[in-house]
């Protein structure tokens, strides 16, 4: 979804919990759907669900929130586009909706993406996977459409915030659909809320989130729900050039962003990329990297293989205090991250790199087994960032596996119950995204080790946390490839 109302609805409100995919997968299997699909069963449509016949779609009026709807949610006053300026009032048919190549909302060819930025003056990252699975909605009476599900990962200061699954399909004509999305809002390790959910079909009106063909002047609303979810964006600016992962990008567009709360921002969507920048009251979220868009030939420069196999040598020498080693291997990886840097590396990555490695240092020179090691597993991250330039996303994330499952044993030997609740509910997601890259009996076990150490979490068994974790990722490392 939009990237600054999701800023906005980050605030405790009571809702109810929805599990992620993995608690869903059992079933699944059973019953031969995608662990996402049958977690969002619940919220699809009877005739959908049921696998009842849905007319052809055509061309279709899109319901619009009567002035009484809008005073009712409290925005009769937002100023916002007559309709004559509106481009998504009637929506086109679907023939192949999951085909979503529009250049500038490209998210069927989007397979990994990273975003960062500053949020509540804080480092913020987005990870963004598009799923394996596809979901059946219902939008209009009679009139199903299949979509695409991108999987939103949000993270606060290193700790995850916010988990949405997004649905979008393709119009004929070009034009991108919203067609709902599952959001997840979490606190101290725990989904607080589920403030921002809706479907098509259901709580509201499909929306438009990228038309065909935008010209200055056009207007459409990413989400069109008084009440739940509201923006409007108007196109102000085409043919852009903006600086990407890789250089210039040319052709982007400015569409100026009207919120429920009456503020504005601007947001640039790039071709190659869809959504690519946005700052609102002094918040920032901004595309890092891409792939494919952003692929380079691989294997990882040696630098980079340097700075992560150095920061899990780091991790294991300082658990047992071998400070020279600690300090010799953070010389190398720091060496090899400075002759890197002057190279062609994505901009955005930089810094947190930068960031990473110097607060390391710092619990390398104070000598704190504790923080050495959590410096050292958020140097591995940043270097998985980097290295997804050269390698497949199922690649990383099968190794962002691996680092949150070791993160356990840092937040367990802290003490830190909500930290570790939060590492669980981090593996939970990244086992959506690699479920269908392992064979079918290691998914079994992983699922059964996933849950246990749910349950190792909510009780408060930090040993057993350690233990389970442990044979979690020997697990990992011995699943074969799905066949």
């Amino acid at each position: 979804m939009p990237s600054n109302e999701r800023t906005q609805r980050r605030r405790d409100r009571p809702g109810r919990r929805k599990p992620p995919g993995f608690i869903a997968a059992g079933l699944a299997a059973l019953i031969g759907l995608g662990a996402a699909a049958l977690a969002g069963a619940g919220s699809q449509s009877l005739a959908a669900r049921a696998g009842a016949a849905c007319n052809a779609t055509s061309a279709t009026n899109v319901p619009q929130p009567s002035g009484a709807h809008l005073a009712a949610a409290g925005l009769s006053k937002l100023p916002i586009a007559p309709d004559a300026r509106r481009v998504d009032l009637v929506a086109p048919p679907f023939s192949d909706p999951t085909n979503v190549i529009n250049p500038l909302f490209p998210i069927g060819k989007l397979d990994s993406v990273i975003l960062n930025g500053r949020v509540d003056r804080k480092a913020f990252r987005v990870e963004t996977t598009l799923l394996p699975d596809t979901r059946i909605i219902e939008w209009s009476p009679g009139q199903c459409v299949k979509t695409l599900v991108s999987q939103y990962v949000a993270y606060l200061d290193g700790r995850i915030e916010e988990v949405a699954l997004d649905l979008y399909a393709q119009a004929d004509d070009g034009s991108v659909w919203y067609l709902g999305e599952e959001v997840f809002n979490y606190k101290n390790g725990a989904v607080a809320h589920t403030s921002g959910t809706w479907l098509a079909g259901k709580e509201g009106p499909a929306a438009m989130i990228m038309p065909a063909n935008p010209k200055v002047g056009d207007v459409n609303r990413p989400e069109n729900i008084p009440g739940v979810v509201f923006e409007e964006v108007a196109i102000t600016t085409i043919g852009k050039t903006v600086s990407g992962p890789r250089g210039p990008v040319t052709g982007a567009v400015v569409g100026r962003e009207l919120h429920s709360d009456g503020s504005f921002s601007d947001k640039v969507f790039a071709p190659g990329y869809g959504e690519f920048y946005t700052a609102h009251r002094g918040e920032i979220e901004a595309l890092a990297l891409a792939v494919p868009t952003d692929a380079l030939p691989g294997p990882p420069p040696q630098a980079l293989d340097r700075l992560s196999t150095g920061a899990t040598a780091v991790f294991e020498a300082a658990a047992s205090g071998r400070w020279r080693e600690v300090a010799a291997t953070l010389g190398g990886m720091s060496a090899a991250w400075k002759d890197r840097r002057t190279g062609v590396v994505p901009p955005r990555l930089i810094a947190p790199t930068n960031r990473a490695l110097a607060v390391l240092a710092r619990a390398v020179k104070a000598r704190s087994r504790a923080r050495v090691r959590d410096a050292a597993l958020d140097v591995s991250l940043a270097a998985l960032d980097l290295q997804l330039q050269y390698r497949r996303p199922a690649e990383i994330d099968r190794a962002r596996f691996d680092l949150w499952a070791r993160r356990i044993d840092v937040d367990a030997a802290a003490r830190d119950a909500s930290a570790v609740s939060g590492d669980v509910a981090t593996l939970e997601w990244i086992r959506d995204r690699i479920a269908r890259m392992v064979d079918g009996v290691a998914v079994a076990r992983l699922d059964t080790l996933v849950e246990e150490l749910r349950t190792n979490a909510e009780d408060g068994d930090f040993a057993a946390a350690v233990k389970t974790a442990g044979e979690l990722r020997s697990s990992l490392a011995g699943a074969g490839a799905a066949r």
